[in-house]
């Protein structure tokens, strides 16, 4: 008879394969960027410049999900730096706490680590019917 055993993370379970697992930077950049996108309020990820290269990459059929984001990952825990561009009149304070939230849970559910700190930087306001680059690129 085979003995089941379940998959903790950090663990290793009777009668299962020894070993290291490795997580890369860009991998962990990427769940928080997709956790940071899907909060209600968020209009996009990045500062001015990184959202105009983004639009163009987005026009040319590509999507960078690790935009505005900066990770630092260690053994156990990991760090997440955050740019974000909220809706208005969403409050800003309560954004940034929700997107930390929402990170921090996708990183410690999927990834199986400690997060240590999430910066949130707001570095604009969208305004709906204001023009912006990435309007202007999806159109060209």
């Amino acid at each position: 008879m085979v003995e089941k055993t379940t998959a903790v993370a950090g663990a290793i379970m009777p009668g299962s394969a020894s070993g290291k697992t490795t997580i890369v930077d860009p991998v962990v950049a990427k769940v928080a960027g997709i956790a940071a996108r899907e909060v209600p309020g968020v209009f996009a990820l990045g500062g001015g410049a990184a959202r105009v290269v983004g639009a163009i990459r987005e026009a040319m059929g590509g999507a960078d999900l690790t935009q505005g984001i900066k990770v630092e990952v260690g053994e156990t825990q990991v760090a997440v730096d955050i740019t974000i561009v909220v809706e208005y009149p969403q409050p800003l304070q309560a954004v940034a706490g929700d997107v930390r939230a929402a990170v921090a849970r996708a990183i410690e559910q999927l990834i199986g680590m400690e997060v240590a700190e999430i910066n949130v930087t707001v570095s604009d306001v969208h305004i709906p019917g204001e023009e912006t680059v990435e309007t202007e690129a999806r159109v060209s």
